[in-house]
């Protein structure tokens, strides 16, 4: 069984993490995505979901199984405790769900990638062999952001990316950058990428 390298890429919001991923998937690399997972964990998870219940009440989730959205956002997620309590439960489980996936995965390939908006933030970084942090100038995310979003005002938007860990401090602890600020093409740094995976998974 060949050596399966365990790569990931994160960066803060607005830098374009999920077109990164998705160029590695066309060239056949399979990527787990932290976030959607963690969102799909919250309402199929036996354990996450008592849990949940536990610390923030029957009302965390509506009748049909689905998180109560609104209510956590009214009482949980104005409350920086509460928000890191949440953090506590979910993140473990997502890092159980993808150390699954890793294993379900290796050998098949020379690496896989871990998508994660909080793979610092969370400890996930620890159980990666590389990490690769896209970056991109402030000014452009927030382009980017009110594109998709155009229901967040600019003041809300550097809210969020003041929550985030510092660009700069992703910057130094990264193994690998990805520069997506529109002026240098993403293919040529993925495919750059891809080539050195590749090559260091066959001396690994």
């Amino acid at each position: 069984m060949q050596k399966t390298l365990k790569i990931g890429i994160t960066g803060g919001i607005g830098v374009g993490k999920s077109v990164v991923a998705l160029i590695f998937r066309q060239l056949g690399i399979p990527v787990y995505d932290a976030d959607t997972r963690a969102k799909w964990l919250i309402t199929h998870n036996p354990l996450l979901i008592s849990e949940i219940k536990e610390n923030f009440g029957e009302e965390a989730y509506l009748p049909n199984g689905e998180l109560n959205r609104r209510y956590l956002a009214e009482k949980v997620f104005i409350n920086n405790d509460k928000t890191l309590l949440m953090n506590s439960l979910v993140h473990p489980k997502v890092g159980q769900d993808s150390e699954a996936w890793f294993e379900e995965h290796k050998g098949k390939y020379s690496y896989l990638l871990k998508e994660a908006a909080l793979l610092y933030e969370a400890g996930g970084y620890k159980e990666l062999d590389k990490i690769i942090v896209v970056t991109a100038p402030l000014e452009v995310r927030l382009t980017r952001i009110q594109a998709r979003d155009p229901q967040r005002s600019r003041e809300e938007i550097i809210a969020i990316i003041g929550k985030q860990m510092p660009e700069n401090e992703k910057i130094t602890k990264a193994d690998f950058l990805i520069q997506n600020d529109g002026a240098q093409a993403l293919i040529p740094q993925v495919l750059e990428l891809h080539q050195r995976f590749v090559a260091l998974a066959q001396v690994a």
